[in-house]
């Protein structure tokens, strides 16, 4: 078998990669960097509004809803302590101890259970998900659907009964 040399290959020779073509909605979006922003904030104690600017001078908040990010990263900076507060009892360890992607994923999802009843639960559990596939550790989706799950029923228990 010959061995390729980096000189060999030349553009559009070689096996083609397949993107994913599933395309993030805006509000998606928003939670996904709303997620960064609040991770950055909960490791180096940053002020939210130098993460924002940042995030801003990054060009990062693009193609997302902003609304929704500004409301998420300064509702849950300022309330992290009521919404750990709300989710903590369905824990099998204390809330020090959650990795800090799906405590950062749990606070956007309990803060939406209780401030965005416009979105229904199911969704806002189905977003939180996503957000645990793709930035937590493995299987650490199933924990946030877990704990999201039990929440909401205290939360929007009209909604889940009708």
């Amino acid at each position: 078998m010959k061995q390729m040399r980096l000189e060999d290959i030349k553009p559009g020779q070689g096996e083609e990669i397949p993107e994913d073509n599933q395309r993030i909605s805006p509000r998606s979006q928003a939670r996904r960097v709303a997620l960064q922003a609040l991770y950055q904030w909960q490791l180096n104690n940053s002020d939210m509004c130098d993460i924002v600017k940042q995030f801003t001078e990054d060009k990062r908040l693009l193609n997302l809803d902003i609304e929704l990010f500004n409301d998420l990263v300064n509702s849950i900076s300022s309330q992290y302590k009521k919404l750990d507060d709300l989710y903590s009892a369905f824990l099998d360890r204390n809330v020090a101890l959650i990795n800090p992607v799906e405590k950062t994923i749990l606070r956007i999802g309990v803060y939406e259970l209780q401030s965005s009843l416009s979105v229904p639960y199911k969704s806002v559990i189905d977003e939180a998900v996503e957000l645990a596939k793709s930035f937590g550790a493995e299987g650490g989706h199933k924990y946030i659907n877990g704990i999201l799950d039990k929440v909401a029923k205290n939360l929007r228990e009209l909604e889940i009964n009708n």
